[in-house]
């Protein structure tokens, strides 16, 4: 089954398809709302929140098609609210968790590097590349002009390659933090 006919059996009251439909986007979701969260428990939370939202609204679902660009924005929204209640918090220094499962080096230090990327410029670093997202995708799931993801995405991409690349001494990447 595809994305799209899902939807449309989901718009239509399909209980199976809905699910069928949130299966297939589960590691996505899980992915995106990781590289904003950083926490599990968080991920979780607002992946809940997000299928339970589509569910209700599902039937308001404008173009199948951009079911995958919708999902995401509604989790996206509520992975913005947790960060929010979260700035309210005090919190301690945290222990950085490397989610990578592979012995590759390279690997590994990629998954890293993107990690330290500032918010904004993460997310269409993970959306674009990871999601394989086309640019105009990106954009309408942001709410951002096509031009500003693509600078984004222009300057994640320098600062990949400033942190990856060895430095000298006093040197530091701009939007790694």
């Amino acid at each position: 089954m595809n994305l799209e006919l899902d939807a449309r059996l989901a718009k239509q009251g399909d209980k199976e398809a809905f699910i069928r439909l949130v299966k297939s986007l589960e590691l996505s979701l899980y992915r995106i709302a990781r590289s904003i969260l950083n926490q599990d428990e968080d991920c979780a939370d607002a992946i809940q929140e997000t299928i339970l939202k589509a569910y209700h609204a599902i039937p308001k679902l404008k173009q199948e098609s951009f079911v995958k660009t919708w999902m995401i924005r509604i989790l996206i929204n509520e992975c913005r609210k947790l960060l929010g209640k979260r700035r309210g918090m005090v919190l301690t220094e945290e222990i950085p968790e490397t989610a990578a499962l592979s012995v590759e080096f390279d690997r590994i230090e990629l998954k890293e590097a993107v990690e330290k990327l500032d918010d904004s410029l993460r997310i269409v670093i993970t959306l674009h590349y990871f999601e394989d997202m086309p640019l105009k995708q990106v954009a309408a799931a942001l709410e951002l002009p096509e031009g500003t993801i693509k600078s984004r995405l222009h300057r994640a991409r320098q600062c990949l390659l400033d942190f990856l690349q060895p430095k000298a001494e006093g040197d530091y990447a701009h939007g790694i933090h």
